[in-house]
């Protein structure tokens, strides 16, 4: 029998991203394996209310005030009225939320296992344990994953620096990696330009994305060799240091910055170079460097997070994150390519048999069944208790929002019953 499921995150599309394209193409794929899916995220200028996309794919865009990078801000208590009418408007039984820095996210796990729900909690990407951001930021996981049933990370690495930021068992943190239709990047050598070696950028333009090594990097491959040019796809705040750069050393030639593309033009863009560089200061997976060698493109990129664990060693140039390491690393790719010392050809196949959404899509469905197959019984002083340990100040906030969530959920049954609430008609499954 199918399951409603409920994909919850801040970053969803219109905006492009790897975080996106997961929560897109998992959904898709449980919806072919016989399972109802929503996806709730904030509204994106004016795509506000129910949007419906392909395949019966239902988007709850929720009005709610962004503060960072399409990060919502953390309301704690009112988005429970909207979350708690859509449960029950679309009868959910597993509540998926998706990224650390999510708000939404972290809410809807809270209220869903308030609302007895079963949680699965995502992690996409990697924060160190230092900086007053990331310990706000860990501190805040600790608190929502105290509550959660299952958590998923992307990678081997991901999944280590989960438990370290949440102190979670290791049994309850599986990993599932990330995927690509290795259809929709097939190889063309016939639209690369054979009197240039191109190198394709395709990234945000930010500084974590090692778009600040780019401004050192290109000037320096340009002059070292004359018959190399970028193309870089991806907007951000660095986009204008990068047209500083290029106005600089008169690289308009050279150096073509394309902006933001969507995800289908990707691979149009690939398949016109020879190499990818994706020069990221942290990463837990790196979905775009798998759609590089599924185009057949070599890549060159640094040995950091979960990077390595991505591509077979045969696929990649690895660097440390400097600019040295880079130049040194990009200029043993160009070599490569000119001297045909790297196979590129037999990419394609390799990614095809490696990489498979429908393949997540099950995985993630047997973590569901085995969460709804255990017993998940819990008194609310077991609840308290756990979220007490969770520090001498904070233990006692989070178990004050645990007992206030609870009350919200009494008073709002009591305002708006379940009988009032009108039941979603389920898109029907074709077979």
């Amino acid at each position: 029998m199918g399951l409603n499921i409920a994909m919850v995150c801040d970053f969803f599309y219109p905006q492009p991203g790897g975080v996106e394209l997961h929560i897109y193409q998992v959904s898709q794929q449980l919806i072919n394996r016989g399972h109802s899916v929503v996806i709730i995220t904030h509204a994106y200028d004016q795509r506000s209310g129910v949007r419906t996309l392909s395949n019966g794919l239902k988007v709850y865009y929720v009005p709610f005030y962004v503060i960072y990078r399409e990060s919502t801000f953390p309301t704690v208590f009112s988005f429970f009225p909207i979350f708690r009418n859509i449960m029950i408007r679309e009868q959910i039984d597993v509540v998926h939320g998706h990224g650390s820095m999510s708000s939404l996210c972290h809410e809807a796990i809270i209220h869903g296992h308030t609302m007895g729900l079963a949680t699965v909690f995502t992690d996409h990407s990697l924060f160190g344990f230092a900086d007053a951001g990331s310990i706000l930021v860990n501190k805040l996981l600790k608190f929502t994953l105290s509550d959660v049933d299952h958590v998923i990370a992307v990678s081997h690495t991901c999944r280590e620096n989960t438990v370290l930021r949440a102190t979670l068992n290791p049994q309850d943190v599986s990993v599932i990696p990330n995927a690509v239709i290795s259809e929709d990047f097939v190889p063309d050598p016939a639209a690369a330009d054979p009197s240039f070696i191109t190198i394709i950028i395709c990234s945000r333009l930010f500084a974590n994305k090692g778009a600040d090594l780019l401004l050192a990097i290109i000037p320096r491959i340009c002059s070292m060799h004359s018959n190399v040019r970028f193309k870089i796809a991806g907007s951000g705040p660095k986009e204008v240091d990068l047209q500083q750069m290029i106005e600089q050393h008169r690289l308009q030639e050279r150096v073509e910055l394309i902006g933001g593309i969507r995800h289908e033009q990707v691979r149009d863009l690939m398949v016109t170079g020879q190499i990818y560089l994706h020069p990221t200061l942290t990463e837990a997976f790196g979905t775009v460097i798998v759609e590089a060698a599924s185009c057949g493109l070599l890549v060159v990129t640094t040995k950091v997070g979960g990077i390595p664990e991505v591509l077979p060693s045969h696929m990649t140039v690895y660097a440390e994150p400097s600019v040295q390491s880079l130049v040194n690393s990009t200029s043993e790719a160009i070599k490569a390519v000119e001297n045909n010392t790297v196979d590129t050809t037999t990419f394609h196949d390799e990614v095809r048999t490696i990489y498979c959404w429908s393949d997540v899509a099950a995985r993630t469905e047997k973590i569901y069944e085995d969460i709804l197959a255990s017993d998940r019984s819990e008194t609310l002083v077991e609840r308290m208790q756990k979220h007490y340990q969770c520090g001498p100040f904070a233990g006692k906030l989070f178990v004050l929002c645990v007992v206030v969530d609870v009350m919200l959920l009494h008073l709002l049954e009591w305002l708006y019953p379940r009988r009032s609430i009108d039941l979603a008609k389920k898109w029907p499954i074709i077979k």
